[in-house]
Order: C-alpha cells, then sequence, then structure tokens
C-alpha cells in the first residue's frame, strides 16, 4: 500500500486530523525504538519505526487517547 493510501486510512480509522496522526505515529514508533513489540507480524530491523507505527494505527491496532474535541 502506497504512503498517501496508508495515511488515509489511518485518518479515518483513528478519526483524528493530520496533526494528531502525526503525534500518534511519533509516540508510537518511540515506543518502538525502545523495545515495544510491534503488533504486526513484522521485522522491525528491516522497516523504519514509523511506517510500521503508521501500519498499526491504520489496522486499528493501536488506540489512540488524550485528544479532545474543542467546543
Amino acid at each position: 500500500m502506497r504512503l498517501e493510501e496508508l495515511t488515509a486510512k489511518a485518518l479515518e480509522t483513528a478519526n483524528l486530523d493530520r496533526y494528531q496522526l502525526a503525534l500518534a505515529v511519533a509516540k508510537r514508533s518511540d515506543q518502538l525504538q525502545n523495545g515495544a513489540p510491534s503488533k504486526l507480524n513484522v521485522d522491525l530491523k528491516k522497516m523504519k519505526h514509523a511506517d510500521v507505527a503508521l501500519m498499526e494505527i491504520a489496522e486499528g491496532f493501536v488506540t489512540i487517547k488524550g485528544f479532545v474535541d474543542k467546543a
């Protein structure tokens, strides 16, 4: 899947805007880099952590908490 399609799927799945998605990918990428196991069946040594984080969010394996809607 192309990066643009993956990003669009992640935005739709997580119901976030692009800024929130960028923050979520960065946070999950840091977790993966610091030793957290991937929820996908991929080799973290062969893929970028940010790509794996985006794929996990797009597939719905990672839930995003902490964002609130502005009134």
